[in-house]
């Protein structure tokens, strides 16, 4: 029976892909298909194709920038910025109405959270009404379909089984997730229905160009997908895109004709997905992607490759060190440059233990002042250094009240003197590692003697390549190291051989024939990939989705302890102007000296879009400071403290110097003082 197009994307299974078609009535699109962005608009009476898959080419978005008016608008699917779904208020009457409308699979993203309006009977227990529960996976039992389901917040969890046949009200429960509109599009774009979503991201105005979203939009998204098939015809090799709003109608005659006939595209993921004793084999290059990264432009040229294995390559996702927008990269590790460390941020003691590694004496110095009220945890001032130690019990008193308590074992530096010290493991001040080591590092050896995250400047550039995209970046913060998809692809004379990225570059090819593996071996090379800002967060989502977390820093005490027990500490002595403590990090509040930023090096670990432009390096002068009256983090709330600064990196040479000059402009303010003061005198005395 003739269908229209429309009708038959919008209710064929796409697990029963491929398809066959013949168009009943055809149309004709007069104007060039290149002029349609390559769509294919020309399908004559009696034409034949195999449908190969139907996707999402777009999506309208209706927008309320003002009361009482809407807008449409185009997003393509590479329209960056990050979205929250809105939960779909429309019930699903029963659970095979969820399954025919979202996707179920053993991923992460595609295992929905509903709610019934009333209670669901089990064997053994009941789901109460309201109770959220997870659609794990789909299964079938005797033909008969079922879901695997999970309630989350019982402790044990539930574990139950329900027919698609459940009737009931369900109701879709709030998301707390960030997508890209690429994975709305794969799983969270219900069937038949539109979709609610927030911008909960801000996007840079340079990458908005090809994005009709009004600026600074931060209302709610209703999106609609605008659908596309893909197809081959009979008499041609390349891959059509079809409008599925085309006025055709179609007829579906799979039985009747032999798929096999028609040439077989094939995607990179199709490609990865084979078995490992099907490569190498030959491959025809059917359609290229309009960018490629410089390192693999040779498939422009290329009309057969071969691909010869498919692999998981790990990969160090690292982020540039600036103040304003960031790039992001995946570094291999038969990248040949040379690292240099740059000094880390850590903003609790607890994260200075797990960042202390026996190789190597971990040296740091405060950012922010803690004052101790408990007898046996030590007051840290701002310009504090420490070398850590280790972590260890200790009892403390606080008033008439002892305890045993975790601490970390530091010693502190106080001219030429060590003092053994213990800090609490929940200080949450900060610190600020001071580098001793000038050493140039390889990427690997960075991964096997350090902790990630790390902080490192390219030293020496990749001189493999013409251009080393590192070189210029001021610094890099490796975050991780992760796993990926690669195919190994070359030319047909093996001259260029790399690691072509699976979930990153888009080409269609149809396998030729096998290929003899090549005697001799293969240089395979890999890129540096600087990847976008939905990548980015996408590969974190995906990297840290199976990583089981850290242990999280001691809790503070609920209940404070009564005023009447608070002891007030003694004020430590702090050393004169002669013996100032050799610290990079300075405190900003007092009357300053600026120092030339050219002899600096920055450096910082925090998050990016938390911190202000960076500000000249100062130095206090040489008076005695106090701790301030900051509640104990023991007892205080964490948020009780918001002063926020900007330290610069100096090494210890550079610290030297300073404090010879300053101690030099000291003597200097002082012989100035002295003529003044006699005069003072001489009036008075005249007086």
């Amino acid at each position: 029976m003739a269908m229209t197009l429309d009708e038959f994307t919008r209710s064929v299974d796409p697990m029963s892909l491929p398809r066959v078609l013949q168009i009943q009535s055809g149309i004709y699109f007069q104007g060039s298909v290149y002029e349609m962005f390559g769509r294919e608009c020309c399908l004559p009476t009696g034409e034949i194709m195999k449908v190969t898959g139907i996707t999402i080419s777009k999506l309208t978005a209706e927008i309320h920038p003002e009361e009482d008016k809407s807008i449409t608008v185009s997003l393509p699917l590479d329209c960056p910025g990050l979205f929250r779904i809105v939960a779909d208020e429309k019930p699903y009457n029963t659970l095979g109405e969820i399954v025919d409308a979202l996707r179920i699979s053993s991923d992460r993203l595609g295992q929905p959270v509903f709610r019934c309006s009333c209670d669901l009977q089990l064997p053994d227990e009941t789901v109460k009404k309201g109770e959220s529960f997870t659609l794990v996976s789909l299964k079938t039992n005797d033909g008969e379909g079922s879901v695997d389901c999970e309630v989350m917040q019982r402790d044990p969890k539930l574990r139950f089984t329900l027919k698609l046949s459940q009737q009931g009200e369900f109701y879709e429960c709030e998301d707390d997730q960030f997508y890209t509109l690429k994975e709305l599009v794969e799983w969270k774009m219900p069937k038949g229905r539109k979709r609610t979503v927030n911008l909960v991201k801000s996007v840079p105005i340079e990458e908005m160009r090809f994005c009709e979203l009004p600026e600074n939009y931060s209302g709610e998204l209703i999106l609609t997908p605008v659908y596309e098939l893909q197809a081959v015809m009979k008499f041609r090799k390349d891959v059509v895109h079809i409008p599925s709003n085309l006025d055709v109608e179609v007829i579906d005659v799979t039985g009747q004709c032999d798929s096999e006939s028609f040439v077989q595209p094939l995607s990179l993921t199709d490609m990865f997905k084979k078995e490992s004793g099907e490569f190498p084999f030959v491959a025809e290059i059917i359609e290229t992607p309009l960018h490629l990264p410089e390192e693999l432009k040779f498939l422009m040229n290329c009309k057969q490759v071969i691909i010869h294995s498919a692999e998981q390559a790990k990969r160090i996702l690292a982020s540039e060190i600036r103040s304003d927008r960031q790039s992001r990269f995946l570094l291999p590790n038969s990248y040949k440059g040379r690292f240099k460390r740059r000094p880390r941020e850590f903003p609790t003691a607890y994260d200075l233990e797990v960042a202390k590694r026996d190789k190597e004496q971990l040296h740091v110095v405060a950012t922010r002042t803690f004052e101790s009220r408990y007898e046996g945890l030590a007051t840290v001032l701002v310009g504090d250094q420490f070398l850590v130690q280790r972590r260890e019990m200790s009892e403390v008193a606080y008033g008439s009240i002892r305890k045993m308590v975790e601490a970390l074992a530091c010693e502190k530096i106080e001219g030429r003197k060590y003092e053994t010290v213990l800090i609490p493991m929940c200080l949450d001040g900060g610190f600020v590692e001071v580098i001793h080591d000038k050493k140039q590092y390889s990427i690997s050896e960075i991964c096997q003697r350090f902790h990630l995250p790390f902080n490192v400047k390219v030293a020496m550039r990749d001189l493999s390549v013409a251009v080393d995209m590192l070189a210029v970046v001021p610094g890099l913060h490796l975050e991780e190291e992760i796993t990926d998809s690669y195919l190994v692809i070359s030319n047909m004379d093996l001259s260029e051989c790399w690691e072509v990225p699976v979930n990153r570059t888009s080409l269609t090819l149809q396998v030729l024939h096998s290929q003899p593996r090549p005697t001799v071996p293969l240089t395979v090379r890999s890129a540096v990939e600087k990847i976008s800002e939905d990548c980015y967060y996408t590969l974190r989502r995906y990297a840290t989705a199976s990583i089981i977390p850290p242990p999280r820093p001691p809790k503070k005490p609920k209940q404070p302890l009564s005023d009447s027990l608070k002891q007030t500490p003694p004020q430590p002595v702090r050393p004169q102007s002669s013996h100032l403590p050799k610290s990079p990090c300075i405190n900003k509040p007092k009357p300053v000296v600026p120092v030339s930023s050219g002899s600096v090096k920055i450096c910082s670990s925090v998050p990016i879009s938390e911190k202000k432009m960076p500000s000249p390096v100062t130095l206090p002068n040489p008076v005695p400071r106090k701790a301030s009256s900051l509640d104990n983090c023991l007892e205080r709330k964490a948020d009780s403290d918001d002063d926020t600064h900007d330290y610069e990196y100096i090494d210890e040479d550079e610290v030297d110097s300073i404090r010879k000059k300053f101690e030099e402009q000291n003597i200097h303010n002082t012989k100035k003082a002295k003529p003044s003061n006699a005069y003072d005198k001489s009036t008075k005395a005249g007086r």
